[in-house]
């Protein structure tokens, strides 16, 4: 499976702060927002991951993420013109995909949660159908809403309705087998121009083939779009961090305990962050490991 991590847009919302840089790229508490959607995909089993950006900020992605090789893993690059709508990806990325299964996340969708990496790795085993995740909100106007019936079956997804029929939103995380672009180039731009994940999700919910895993309690899903929310998902990140002495998104250790790389690796990625907290954590990863003999 390959992924895909939309980061285009202009991020007007968070103007000023967005206009030096994308704001896929400003700092949620001690990283990099990239990270998130990155480890995310990464803790599915994902490998090789294409980066879509708008070409003013496409150099700063390459510059801070590289080719992926030092992470055991392969990033690649692709501009996105003009905002075309969360589906236009599947055809910007036609060729990357290559005719296999594909996980979609929005740059600003920051997920964590017990159980969280057992439930990616079982959805990205699959080789059938479509996968999103629905999660409870208070204002489900602003989403995809999922309608389900009586045993909790999706039965159709509502794209910001005025009169939702439940109050769970379907997140910025898709998971799509290899008929994605066959389906995406059959859609038609909205009512603002758009192609809309909606109305894909509710072409494999036509045929059968779309499941939503409910993220229940214990789960946070953050959408760090506006100043609100992006200091919201720092405090939360910095509160989780300091409670339980484990980073959220450290990528260099997720690449270790998915086996991407090997300690001897590690050390050598903690080297740049010799004089901060982030780096003494990776070494102390490292040191752990050699402690026990791995």
């Amino acid at each position: 499976m390959k992924g895909i991590i939309l980061a285009g847009g202009a991020g007007s919302r968070l103007y000023p702060a967005s206009l030096p840089i994308s704001k896929i790229l400003l700092p949620v508490y001690d990283k990099p927002m990239a990270y998130y959607p990155i480890t995310t995909l990464m803790l599915a089993g994902i490998k090789d991951i294409l980066i879509i950006s708008n070409p003013h900020d496409l150099g700063n992605f390459q510059r801070v993420l590289g080719d992926g090789s030092s992470l055991g893993i392969k990033f690649s690059y692709a501009v996105q013109t003009e905002t075309r709508g969360i589906a236009d990806s599947f055809l910007i990325a036609e060729d990357f995909i290559q005719n296999s299964p594909v996980a979609l996340i929005l740059g600003d969708n920051i997920f964590h949660g017990f159980g969280f990496s057992s439930m990616l790795k079982a959805v990205g085993a699959k080789t059938k159908g479509a996968t999103v995740f629905g999660y409870q909100v208070n204002d489900p106007q602003r989403f995809g809403v999922v309608e389900f019936d009586k045993n909790n079956k999706a039965v159709s997804i509502e794209e910001k309705p005025q009169n939702p029929k439940s109050n769970y939103a379907v997140t910025g995380l898709y998971f799509y087998d290899d008929r994605v672009v066959e389906y995406a180039k059959t859609l038609k731009p909205s009512a603002r121009g758009e192609l809309e994940i909606t109305d894909l999700n509710n072409i494999y919910l036509s045929h059968g083939a779309l499941d939503v895993e409910i993220l229940g309690r214990g789960f946070a899903w953050l959408d760090t779009g506006t100043f609100e929310s992006l200091l919201q998902a720092s405090n939360f990140v910095q509160s989780m961090e300091i409670n339980t002495g484990m980073k959220i998104a450290c990528i260099e250790e997720v690449a270790y305990r998915m086996g991407y790389i090997d300690a001897g690796q590690l050390a050598r990625l903690s080297e740049k962050y010799k004089n901060n907290g982030y780096g003494a954590y990776i070494r102390k990863i490292v040191e752990q490991t050699s402690f026990a003999g791995v």
